[in-house]
């Protein structure tokens, strides 16, 4: 039986006799020794073989890159001079007396010691070697490590784990649901849960008082680098709370877990900031506050000029123009500005408006533009006073409705900062509240919730939400650290009337309400305790934690960017018999000519 995992190996094991198995990460032959890198999920060790002897070696010269081995030996300490000090079982090696092949390998799609030039989808099609790697591993045991302390910490808390059901019922939350057909009730169908969220605010009604799960959740939307068709959240509710114990609970939470992982302090208080002013300084309601530059909104100093670009925006209360310095930015070459331009037009940026300070002292001739001589000198003047720029700076513009412009200006903010390394710190945790409770879709003409439909407004005043949905404020916040969300919840609506109330604004009619959250609005009607809750994102939080931009990297069978499994080939076709047995009929989509 093993006796030590192949990475623990230490000089401390120097003369112990060792039982290893583990896969083959490479073999050497050097003049008659052959050498074997024995890889289990521990860590590496150097496995020699002499060809004294002869039985030991015969096997040995067999073996390939993943062959499964069971290697006994003794440990002995490296020669001189070939001591490896990358590695943490470096100054020693294992002398085999013994080897056994415990089955061979087809020569694999990708080297795992080699596999930056491997394309992902070949890593994701066999990503059952993808996940030997050490990266991989210690990725998949951060996240369990992970997931131990949320449990810990929460049930010291007295909170009690519940788990909600994964067969529901169809729910707007902001995405598509998936569907899965019912064979008992034929032509009806369950929902893959979006959230618990219904059934933990059910769970405040029937006295839980402390609720969490770590749950998998679903959502049917198009898919980025930070999204998974199913992913997992951490769902925490309480009840009789105001906004700050929860917001108190969850920072203690997230300083311990910080501090457990990567043994970092963060701050003992968490900064605070309105959706309004993230929206205005940096253009998102998720800023990364390591980079320290800011928009500057300058609609007042460019309403009268006659550059209609700045002007027509400055004037509609709809649009706004605003700038963004750069310091020491002047150095930027035509091709990176080119660059940076169709950056933002991702965004909807019809261009990337400049001005380049080369020398102030020079005035207005000290200045490189292809707009700066549409702007009265003193305008320009007023707007390099405002921004601070000094020589050597750059000013970047935008000028469009709203959304364009906080999109277009907030993601070259971020560009620019990992462009130009300008990070001040390595973490940066905010929170972000008093968000608005609806925003108004002119597409569809109508309210929509800006969280989701239960989250209750600050000021309780059902007359005054209905009929002034624009200005009301919701009791909702959300957890950013370094530029993303990983986390968010509200207090929730735990009156009865004002929920039906809400739900008419959003165009919800009593009908298609009472069919799709009767069990809540029911529930509402039995005493609900005042009640709020977050949900934190595990896979977002675990990519932060573990150093990587991908919550791919942090899941062990994740899907494409396209929804599908490149390992098991889902999704796939159902048989006739199975539709046939659900009592659905395929309709595939018309394709025009």
């Amino acid at each position: 039986m093993r006796t030590n995992y192949c990475g623990e190996l230490t000089s401390q094991n120097v003369n112990q006799q060792v039982e290893l198995y583990g896969w083959v990460q490479r073999r050497r032959d050097h003049g008659g020794v052959i050498f074997i890198d024995l890889r289990d999920r521990q860590g590496i060790v150097q496995i020699v073989v002499n060809p004294e002897n002869k039985a030991v070696f015969a096997v040995a010269e067999t073996v390939r890159n993943e062959y499964v081995i069971h290697v006994s030996g003794e440990v002995k300490p490296r020669v001189a001079g070939t001591v490896n000090a990358n590695i943490h079982t470096g100054e020693i090696e294992v002398i085999a007396n013994k080897l056994e092949v415990l089955n061979a390998s087809l020569t694999p799609p990708f080297m795992l010691d080699d596999y930056d030039k491997t394309n992902e989808e070949v890593r994701l099609k066999y990503r059952y070697l993808d996940l030997r790697r050490s990266e991989m591993f210690q990725r998949i045991a951060t996240r369990a490590k992970i997931n131990r302390y949320l449990r810990e910490y929460l049930d010291k808390q007295g909170f009690i784990e519940v788990e909600t059901p994964i067969l529901t019922k169809a729910t707007p939350e902001g995405a598509r649901d998936y569907l899965v057909p019912s064979r008992t009730h034929p032509g009806e169908f369950f929902a893959l849960p979006q959230s618990p969220q219904q059934f933990k605010q059910m769970l405040m009604v029937a006295g839980i008082d402390r609720y969490y799960q770590i749950v998998r959740c679903f959502r049917d939307e198009d898919l980025r680098a930070d999204r998974q068709p199913e992913f997992t959240q951490l769902d925490i509710e309480m009840s009789f709370i105001d906004e700050q114990q929860i917001l108190s609970t969850t920072e203690e939470m997230m300083r311990g877990l910080f501090k457990t992982i990567l043994n970092v302090d963060l701050p003992k208080s968490f900064q605070q900031m309105t959706y309004k002013e993230a929206m205005s300084r940096y253009g998102s309601d998720k800023p990364d506050l390591r980079i320290p530059l800011e928009l500057v909104t300058i609609c007042d100093l460019v309403k009268n000029i006659d550059f209609k670009v700045f002007a027509e925006p400055a004037n509609d209360p709809n649009c706004k123009v605003s700038a963004l310095l750069l310091p020491k930015g002047a150095d930027l070459t035509r091709k990176e500005i080119d660059d940076y331009t169709k950056h933002v037009s991702i965004y909807g940026a019809k261009g990337l408006a400049y001005i380049k300070i080369n020398d102030l002292e020079k005035g207005i001739d000290g200045l490189q533009s292809p707009i700066v001589k549409f702007f009265p000198e003193d305008v320009v003047f007023a707007l390099i006073e405002r921004l601070g720029a000094k020589t050597g700076d750059i000013i970047f513009f935008g000028a469009d409705t709203k959304k364009i412009v906080n999109e277009a200006l907030g993601a070259l903010r971020i560009r620019l900062g990992h462009d130009r390394n300008l990070f001040t710190r390595e973490w940066a945790p905010l929170w972000v509240i008093d968000f608005p409770m609806f925003e108004y879709d002119e597409d569809e003409k109508r309210w929509q919730a800006l969280h989701h439909p239960f989250t209750a407004p600050q000021v309780v005043d059902n007359d005054n939400v209905v009929s002034n949905p624009g200005e009301a404020l919701s009791r909702a916040y959300d957890m950013v650290i370094n530029g993303y969300e990983v986390g968010g919840g509200s207090i929730r609506i735990h009156d009865n009337q004002l929920q039906k109330e809400v739900f008419e604004l959003l165009g919800i009619s009593e009908t298609e309400a009472e069919e799709k959250f009767s069990s809540l609005l029911g529930a509402l009607q039995y005493g609900a305790p005042p009640h709020g809750g977050i949900a934190f994102g595990v896979d977002r939080l675990t990519m932060l934690l573990t150093h990587t931009d991908s919550i791919r990297d942090v899941i062990a069978f994740p899907k494409t960017q396209t929804a599908a499994c490149l390992l098991t080939a889902a999704p796939s076709k159902a048989s006739e018999a199975q539709l046939k047995e659900l009592s659905i009929k395929v309709r595939k989509p018309v394709i025009e000519a």
